[in-house]
């Protein structure tokens, strides 16, 4: 998103502080909130971190410690024996909160002191601990850590991408809201879909190449958009990631003079919006308007977008009523033609409006008649709806060699689906007669000899603490649904009937040696085939 200027971010408990002090600066930098007097120099309330305050303990720890090299070797030999055995564990230790001597009166009243520090203030905290020389080393450090974590006001600036998106819409906010659909699973989706750019030079496509045009049917909020644009390079503004600069000119130029006295027009950034050809998305919706709430955190508001973002022109929406039956959404019908006479006697509140309503016909007209003249390269389907029922009207809409994936939280609808399109079915809707061959039926709800090598598959990454001797995976990992995803590839089936011959082999000629009259002759195997069939008659 966007950071408007002098505006103020308040990261609760931790603070507060102005935009202007971290625009223009790197990514991956700390920076420590400065909310006491003493500290804050010429009205800066940030401060950077260096590397070397950041790792000071760790440094500190790995000289001190005997053995460790400087690839961090292991300890060996008699120190590593002295270690084993000296090896403190967490069996007596009970988490009582009287072990803190200080109160949280005392507490409050130390961080309100404007001479102390936060490091200071966590200092005074471990040494009021009664039992912290008892915890071990990996205890004391998680300790340690924990408390940096509550009392350091440090934060750090990250750039945003889907995988951040995913990772904070998983822990902080609702996970069903995005299908519980992980990363992993993102990955494995755009690698199966081969999502992928077209390049965006248009003299670089040619005909018969892929183009990148994709359909998407996506109930996530728009993550599922977000995760293939930001694989085809259209996610981010020009400025944000070196991406190239607007493509408006190169997706629909000026439009040709009537005379040549004329300058050629610009074209109105309305008529530019969803007119890529190339490099695109396709969304179908089931609503009046399509959900993209998440696409706000990449500077793209679905219902005011910007005609500097890629998206503007790559990202097309149609509802499955235009999809389905056009004539009947009244959109879809051309406004009423006036002539220019007219125009120009009417006041130009009221042309605005009409061109603003033909802009808007042609511009829906044009993504609805495209969409169903189909050719795409790929279809993504992550909905609540029953995907047999999206695959019967989606897959037609396909070019040959095109992957169909499709994620559900839970298996049951995935594998009705791989049943729908299984050799077994698609062996009994072949030898049904041609004129009895119906789709959608109770036997056939898809035509199954549209898709090939259904495939149903999943990934879970697991985290786990691998450390000597306590060895698991964390406890406190976020549940939730596995995550299915189902594949399949766009075939042309044949029309008529198949046959399939192959290459007759020359057959060995087999003579034999048999003696007739006292006479030795040589014949060959159908002649003693026929003497015998002679003999039996």
């Amino acid at each position: 998103m966007g950071l408007i200027q002098n505006s103020l971010i308040s990261l609760g408990k931790y603070g507060s502080f102005q935009v202007n002090q971290i625009l223009g600066r790197p990514f991956y930098k700390t920076f420590e909130i400065l909310d006491k007097a003493p500290e804050i120099v010429d009205g800066n309330e940030l401060r950077i971190i260096p590397a070397a305050e950041l790792h000071a303990d760790a440094l500190i720890t790995q000289s001190e410690t005997p053995g460790s090299g400087e690839y961090g070797a292991t300890p060996s030999g008699e120190y590593e024996d002295a270690m084993l055995t000296e090896m403190r564990t967490n069996k007596e230790i009970y988490d009582d909160p009287m072990n803190q001597k200080l109160t949280m009166a005392e507490i409050e009243a130390l961080k309100q002191d404007e001479a102390g520090t936060a490091k200071e203030l966590i200092a005074k905290i471990m040494e009021s601990h009664s039992t912290l020389d008892q915890k071990g080393a990996f205890s004391l450090a998680k300790y340690t850590l924990k408390k940096n974590k509550k009392y350091l006001r440090r934060f750090c600036v990250l750039p945003l991408d889907v995988t951040t998106l995913t990772d904070w819409m998983m822990i902080e906010r609702d996970f069903g809201k995005v299908m519980e659909i992980r990363n992993e699973v993102l990955g494995l989706i755009g690698c199966w879909a081969n999502v992928h750019s077209a390049g965006w030079d248009p003299g670089d496509i040619q005909a018969g190449d892929l183009s990148s045009r994709y359909l998407v049917v996506d109930d996530t909020g728009g993550l599922i958009v977000a995760a293939m644009a930001e694989r085809m390079g259209i996610l981010h503004p020009p400025g944000d990631l070196q991406q190239p600069d607007s493509d408006i000119d190169d997706v629909l130029p000026s439009v040709e003079p009537v005379s040549d006295c004329q300058p050629p027009r610009r074209p109105h950034p309305e008529e530019l919006h969803m007119s890529a050809t190339y490099n695109t998305l396709t969304l179908i919706h089931s609503n009046s308007q399509p959900n993209l709430a998440l696409l706000r955190y990449f500077s793209y508001d679905p219902n005011t977008p910007s005609p500097a973002h890629p998206l503007y022109t790559r990202l097309k929406t149609l509802s499955w009523l235009q999809l389905l039956s056009p004539s009947s959404d009244p959109v879809y019908h051309e406004p009423e033609v006036v002539p220019p006479e007219i125009l120009s006697s009417w006041k130009s509140s009221k042309r605005s409006t009409h061109y603003r309503k033909r802009r808007r016909w042609a511009r829906i007209k044009s993504v609805i008649d495209t969409t169903r003249a189909g050719d795409f390269d790929g279809l993504v389907i992550s909905s609540f709806t029953n995907p047999t029922s999206i695959l019967h009207h989606a897959v037609p809409l396909l070019r040959g060699g095109a992957q169909i994936v499709v994620y559900s939280p839970h298996i049951e609808p995935l594998t009705q689906l791989a049943d729908f399109y299984s050799t077994a079915r698609r062996t009994a809707f072949i030898n049904t007669p041609v004129e009895d061959r119906r789709v959608p039926t109770e036997d056939f709800p898809v035509d199954p000899t549209l898709l090939l090598a259904p495939t149903l598959q999943t990934a879970r990454a697991r985290k786990w603490q691998v450390l000597p001797g306590r060895t698991h995976p964390l406890m406190m990992a976020r549940g939730g649904a596995e995550g299915y995803v189902w594949v399949g590839t766009r075939v042309e089936p044949v029309e008529g009937k198949v046959e399939a011959r192959g290459r007759a082999g020359k057959r060995r000629k087999v003579e034999k040696t048999v003696e007739v009259g006292g006479t030795a002759a040589v014949i060959g195997e159908d002649e003693i085939e026929g003497a015998k069939k002679t003999r039996q008659d």
